[in-house]
């Protein structure tokens, strides 16, 4: 995967004039408690500037005011338990996409209402939190379906993966990307392992290789909140319809492309606000 995307990719970004905002699907991002609600406004941002029709952050009563006094064209559901949640899911089939992790928290909980995403196979993004939730619960990685998409990073993939992940020595680019084989495999989900060699891994499909080394810009992206940046943009890819590869894949570049956007300095809330350019550079 080079930093330039193809015709077809770009033909999945569009929106035509004769398309309502549920033709691109609803997202819904799970937030934690209030003092913690940043990282799942950033997802949630993301996901919409991507192009998800409607986007909803899912919070605790506590944080809901927090929420809604950073966010004006994001919905707000309140998301206290598993129940409010398998509520929400089944009372809305137009919810198509779920990000889970960014700032969720690792309370025993929270364990149960990731069971309770997966349990709907709907499209997901587990990130952050939602990985350690899983590595600490086994019976959650068993839950894992063809629509989730893993996004770890080193540490978390050594968790998540024991055995397959990197030891004291770094992972040569080839060794990186038969793990990341491996854990898709094993996991019979879409892996994204990131770094600046970002590796993508459906199971049984090759492996997709983004490497950014000679991107100066992208040393940028080692930010707080990239990383919750990146969910985002793959669930609001998935709202709008890509497959989970897919996503994965255009939703990397896209991370990649906003930090050479935005150049150096930039912060986690810069690369969304670059989409907009980026779209028109792209003639989406």
């Amino acid at each position: 995967m080079s930093l330039t995307m193809s015709p077809a990719r770009i033909d999945l970004l569009r929106k035509r004039a004769d398309q309502h905002k549920f033709d691109h699907g609803s997202a819904l991002v799970l937030s934690g408690p209030a003092t913690r609600t940043g990282a799942a406004r950033l997802s949630a941002m993301a996901a919409l500037r991507v192009g998800a029709g409607v986007v909803t952050v899912g919070a605790p009563r506590d944080a809901l005011p927090e929420c809604a006094a950073q966010l004006t064209g994001i919905m707000l559901r309140e998301v206290s338990e598993a129940l409010d949640l398998s509520l929400i899911l089944a009372e809305d089939q137009r919810i198509n996409a779920l990000c889970i992790g960014p700032g969720f928290g690792l309370e025993a909980a929270n364990g149960a209402s990731l069971r309770a995403a997966l349990a709907t196979q709907r499209a997901v993004v587990l990130d952050a939190d939602a990985l350690t939730l899983m590595a600490q619960d086994r019976d959650l990685f068993t839950q894992l379906h063809d629509a989730c998409v893993l996004t770890p990073h080193t540490g978390e993939f050594r968790r998540l993966f024991p055995g397959l992940g990197e030891d004291d020595q770094p992972f040569t680019l080839d060794e990186k990307k038969d793990a990341t084989q491996r854990a898709a495999d094993l996991s019979g989900a879409v892996v994204l392992y990131k770094g600046a060699q970002t590796t993508i891994a459906a199971p049984g499909c090759p492996v997709a290789v983004m490497d950014t080394t000679s991107e100066p810009a992208a040393a940028w992206l080692a930010t707080a909140g990239a990383g919750d940046v990146l969910a985002g943009l793959i669930t609001g890819l998935l709202a709008k319809g890509c497959t989970p590869v897919e996503a994965a894949e255009i939703g990397a570049l896209l991370h990649a492309m906003a930090a050479g956007h935005a150049g150096p300095g930039l912060i986690a809330e810069d690369l969304p606000q670059q989409i907009p350019g980026l779209y028109r550079e792209l003639g989406v």
